[in-house]
């Protein structure tokens, strides 16, 4: 032949091509029929919804829990009382009302009258010393009332008044005596100036006598979007039992659909945790808008402290959510066929073996456990998850740590029946358990 080769080396060599090209059509996966792509294209939309589902779901929970839960809502914004830029704008709106209705010179109306001319040249020389003198004294007498038990319990029932203004700012629904005004959420310190008044006469300014009733507000939230924002935020509201429901359903659904579950399901609890992290950079931003579009005389510090407190609940809501998808995409992964997730289960039997055969050397047996817990260990794993999810689920409110700690738990538990299923006899024996094998001794034998 022109190449050199015989004609049975020819025939052998198309013989190998033709088998390494049956090989290769053997190897190519088959195309995949219409059905089975509408399933996955369905499963992938299930999957997508429920993920921008979960934002919005955790939105919902803080609706229905902070919102429209007085105590819940109170217990909230209770602790802005010690707050210190909260105390600090209280006191100097209460220390700027006061000194509008002090009348400085009626302070030497008891003087002599021969004595009044030269004090009132005196006083028109002194002007602003005198005033900010005064001031300052206000000033301190309105802190010790601000910092004190009396300020925290006005605050606590006067917050518990108005949350009725706050369901209706943030839902459109509520109602009553107290309403909303200028899209704000304000408390009225007559009471602290009251108290103010008290402390002043106490202290020797009787002029504070002379002060009238006056009423003055503190705004605790306010912002001109509220009206287009609470046609939806109510409807989130009333979904805030149901959503977070649907959201799960919905991704059980498509990765239930799904042709690859267990990848479904990684990429469906990390597509969680993203949308979810993505709502708290939102509230973020929002923050620094909201605080931007505030009225010139509100107190910024106090503002982002309120806001603050508001929003705490949403986002620990967020936290736990992101940790929960985290949690429930690494279990899915370590549980799968891939190489590096065999490794670290290979790491995890041979560190729990070693356990068992140092344990087994020292003598400790697991006596009549070991077998029966080898024998029901796959319905003794599936009970331990079903716990670690009820626990979860009947948690009042769950939080990030809450969520670690689980899972921690769940696999301290786990260890324990991988522990107490080895085979006292060295079913699976460590290294050391079968040294003795090596001279004559029985295997295991200590």
């Amino acid at each position: 032949m022109p190449d050199g080769t015989t004609g049975s080396e020819g025939r052998d060599l198309e013989q190998l091509q033709a088998r390494i090209a049956a090989l290769e059509a053997r190897e190519q996966p088959p195309p995949r029929p219409p059905r089975h792509r509408m399933r996955s294209a369905l499963a992938a939309v299930l999957i997508v919804i429920g993920c921008v589902l979960a934002p919005l779901s955790a939105v919902a929970t803080w609706a229905e829990s902070e919102v429209g839960d007085t105590d819940r809502y109170v217990a909230t914004v209770a602790p802005l009382a010690s707050d210190p830029d909260v105390q600090a704008a209280v006191a100097n709106r209460v220390t700027n009302v006061v000194m509008e209705h002090i009348d400085l010179p009626a302070l030497l109306e008891d003087v002599a009258p021969e004595d009044r001319p030269r004090l009132d040249a005196l006083i028109g020389r002194l002007g602003g010393a005198l005033e900010n003198a005064v001031r300052s004294f206000v000033q301190a007498r309105t802190q010790d009332i601000v910092a004190s038990d009396a300020f925290q319990r006005i605050w606590t029932e006067a917050n518990r008044r108005i949350h009725a203004a706050v369901d209706k700012a943030l839902t459109g629904s509520g109602g009553g005596a107290i309403e909303l005004t200028d899209n704000a959420v304000k408390i009225d310190l007559a009471p602290v100036i009251e108290q103010v008044k008290q402390r002043l006469v106490n202290e020797g300014l009787t002029i504070a006598e002379k002060i009238p009733e006056i009423h003055t507000d503190f705004t605790v939230l306010q912002s001109e979007d509220v009206g287009r924002v609470k046609t939806g935020f109510r409807l989130l509201q009333l979904a805030g039992t149901w959503l977070p429901i649907v959201a799960v359903v919905l991704i059980a659904a498509g990765v239930l659909l799904s042709a690859h579950r267990r990848k479904a399901l990684v990429a469906a609890a990390l597509g969680v945790a993203v949308a979810t992290a993505l709502l708290g950079a939102g509230l973020t931003v929002f923050r620094l808008i909201y605080l931007d579009s505030l009225p010139k005389g509100v107190s910024q510090p106090a503002a982002a402290s309120v806001f603050d407190a508001l929003v705490r609940f949403l986002r620990t809501t967020i936290r736990n959510i992101v940790m929960l998808g985290i949690v429930v995409a690494l279990a899915a992964w370590l549980t799968g066929p891939g190489r590096h997730a065999g490794l670290v289960r290979q790491l995890w039997t041979s560190g729990i073996a070693a356990t068992r055969a140092t344990a087994h050397r020292a003598g400790l047996r697991t006596g009549p456990v070991g077998p029966w817990v080898r024998r029901y260990r796959t319905w003794i794993t599936w009970v331990l998850v079903a716990a670690a999810v009820l626990a979860y689920v009947l948690w009042s409110y769950p939080t990030a740590w809450v969520v670690v700690g689980l899972a921690l738990a769940l696999l301290l538990a786990l260890a324990i029946v991988e522990f107490l299923a080895r085979d006292d006899e060295g079913a699976a024996p460590g290294p050391a358990a079968r040294e003795p094998a090596a001279t004559g001794g029985p295997p295991g034998a200590p």
